[in-house]
């Protein structure tokens, strides 16, 4: 009867610590699965660093954030620390849906000495601000505006809203 009883208990025993294995091996697949329960929904999240994560549409491309700005836009900052200031727009990233302004967000930055025999440097370099923090701007008015399309010639265009000028490109 003790024999019995002891044997039961181990095999109860082995089939707990089985169940608890199984059920961690089961919820780390889901975490590091290839295939994520976010792709079947339509969208997944791929780490473009390791803090950062990159949403892709079903076919594995970036997600692009459509955006009212273009490149070489005049625009006006509306937000932040450089407020007010007028500029142009140097570089759109779709991706993060920021704007790479001319003399805006301006920051120091400390490289580090790469080469042997190299120094360090202090560059001040301008970053991105978000989209949202920048308006389009009419030089010929001085004023800001939202933005319009309309058809001119067969052609679709920009427009601002508050003047009728239109855009370039």
């Amino acid at each position: 009867g003790i024999e019995h009883r002891v044997d039961m208990l181990a095999s109860h025993a082995l089939s707990a610590r089985h169940a608890a294995f199984n059920a961690n091996a089961i919820s780390s697949n889901k975490v590091s699965s290839p295939v994520p329960a976010a792709r079947r929904s339509g969208m997944e999240i791929v780490a473009k660093k390791k803090w950062e994560k990159q949403a892709l549409t079903p076919r594995g491309l970036p997600v692009r954030i459509p955006m009212h700005v273009k490149t070489n836009d005049k625009v006006v900052v509306i937000a932040g620390a450089d407020k007010g200031k007028v500029t142009n727009v140097v570089e759109v990233f779709t991706k993060t849906g920021e704007v790479l302004c001319k003399d805006v967000n301006v920051k120091t930055k400390h490289v580090k000495p790469r080469g042997e025999g190299e120094t360090g440097q202090i560059i001040q370099r301008e970053f991105p601000i978000h989209h949202s923090n920048v308006m389009h701007y009419s030089e010929a008015k001085s004023v800001r505006s939202r933005i319009g399309t309309k058809e001119e010639g067969g052609k679709k265009v920009r427009v601002l809203k508050k003047t009728g000028e239109v855009l370039a490109n």
